[in-house]
């Protein structure tokens, strides 16, 4: 089996293929349970953000897998497969590896360097491992690609290339209204932020160290939005004034609002030109818009109306294409190829060890039988004997299986090593069946044990 990864995103598609192939998490599930009933597909999980859409499976074929995850992405995505195939990209073994390496890292991300996608990618994986569809192979990438971004963060300056897509939207904001920084431009200011998700979390906290004087959260499920303004206010938290209103508020919060975020799981406009129009009818003051939502929350025809500063996902898209890279890029790329090495190198010698265990445990049961042929041919050897003579004979098949062992696993960690495993069955005449039940046993160790950690 290998690594496959069918995907499209801001990089290779244009917003509006990306808001129309959004994939809402009920339409994800179903994704999974299609994608692992596909023959080619022992596994998969999903990686559905804002900018990107990808699917990761373990397959057994790369052509017929590459043509039943472009399909499977067409059919729930509603973009027909016509369509969507000239954005779609194809990553494959350690290319897909090193891919979502260098996503966890924020390399890929419109705004380099933005750490929010490491949330988005524990999140996949706690999907994957939800439906059951996520098995030792994504198990182990997803989790090694957390702990790179992670060492991404904390062993270079990647953070400096842009903190998140919240904090590079509202630098747009500010600097088309004439200020030189963020916390400038918010001191004082009312923002309201639709919607209670982690993307609209992190910009009202954001907005709220920043400087503005009051944090409105509206929410479908009002509970949620109590929640957030809760943490927000709280003297542990930000300490700014925050409250929660139902989404039927919406109209009236916003003629009071220097600034609205949204970002909502709505499939439909959140915020029509007419209701913007009509809020900063008589106003002086300007209006910022940031719309982080995909699809759209906004109308996009507000940003004609006088007084109003419209940014959103297009418009980031289009203002990141200029930005400067980090200096410590290519220190993260470095960690990248290091760490994608490192990760195939111990696939591969996971992949021999189910071999190496069935062959000592045929010999352990060679040891066993033959043991038992002496004492029924040695019937007055006593106790002591016995195990000596049993002792004796495991030394020796240890020994002469410990070079070989040792020497396979590291033959099978190199480029190419993968034979190693079926030479060695082939040498021994090994059961198949016994090593794919040593196979079995690990995935279900390593799914129990990796549902624990996420």
């Amino acid at each position: 089996m290998s690594l496959l990864v069918v995907g499209l995103s801001h990089r290779s598609a244009p917003v509006s293929i990306l808001e129309r192939a959004a994939l809402p998490q009920d339409t994800q599930i179903k994704l999974l349970q299609d994608t692992l009933a596909a023959e080619p597909a022992a596994e998969a999980t999903a990686l559905a953000t804002c900018n990107r859409i990808e699917l990761y499976a373990d397959v057994d074929k790369f052509h017929a897998g590459v043509a039943e995850l472009s399909t499977l992405l067409a059919q729930h995505s509603g973009v027909g497969l016509d369509e969507l195939t000239p954005y779609l990209y194809v990553h494959y073994e350690d290319r897909a590896v090193h891919h979502l390496f260098s996503v966890a890292c924020g390399l890929d991300s419109m705004v380099v360097g933005e750490g929010q996608i490491l949330g988005q990618i524990k999140d996949a994986l706690a999907l994957g491992q939800e439906q059951h569809t996520a098995g030792r192979l994504l198990n182990d990438l997803f989790q090694q690609a957390l702990r790179v971004g992670k060492r991404a963060h904390s062993e270079t300056g990647i953070d400096r290339a842009g903190q998140s897509l919240v904090t590079f939207g509202l630098e747009q904001i500010a600097g088309g209204e004439g200020e030189a920084d963020v916390d400038t431009w918010a001191k004082g200011k009312r923002a309201l932020v639709i919607g209670a998700g982690s993307m609209s979390s992190l910009a009202a906290a954001t907005l709220a160290r920043s400087g503005v004087s009051e944090v409105v959260i509206a929410n479908r499920t009002l509970a949620r939005a109590e929640r957030l303004a809760q943490i927000l206010s709280e003297p542990g938290g930000t300490g700014v004034a925050a409250r929660a209103v139902e989404m039927v508020a919406v109209g009236d919060e916003l003629t009071r609002a220097d600034v609205v975020v949204s970002c909502t799981g709505a499939t439909g406009l959140v915020l029509t030109a007419e209701a913007v129009e009509t809020a900063v009818q008589g106003r002086r003051a300007p209006l910022a818009l940031l719309d982080l939502a995909m699809p759209r929350d906004i109308d996009a025809a507000a940003h004609r109306i006088p007084g109003v500063r419209l940014v959103d996902i297009e418009s980031l898209a289009e203002a990141s294409a200029d930005a400067p890279m980090a200096a410590d890029v290519d220190q993260v790329r470095g960690i990248v190829s290091d760490e994608v090495a490192a990760f195939g190198a111990a696939q591969r010698a996971a992949h021999i060890t189910p071999t190496v265990v069935a062959l000592r445990t045929m010999a352990a049961d060679v040891v066993a039988n033959e043991v038992a042929r002496l004492e029924g041919r040695l019937p007055d050897l006593d106790d002591k004997q016995r195990a000596e003579i049993t002792q004796t004979v495991r030394r020796v098949v240890d020994k002469l299986l410990h070079a070989p062992t040792v020497r396979v696993k590291q033959l099978a960690s190199e480029p190419g090593g993968a034979g190693y495993a079926d030479a060695l069955r082939t040498l021994f005449d090994l059961d198949p069946e016994t090593v794919a039940s040593v196979s079995r046993a690990d995935l279900n160790d390593a799914d129990v044990k990796n549902r624990g950690r996420v």
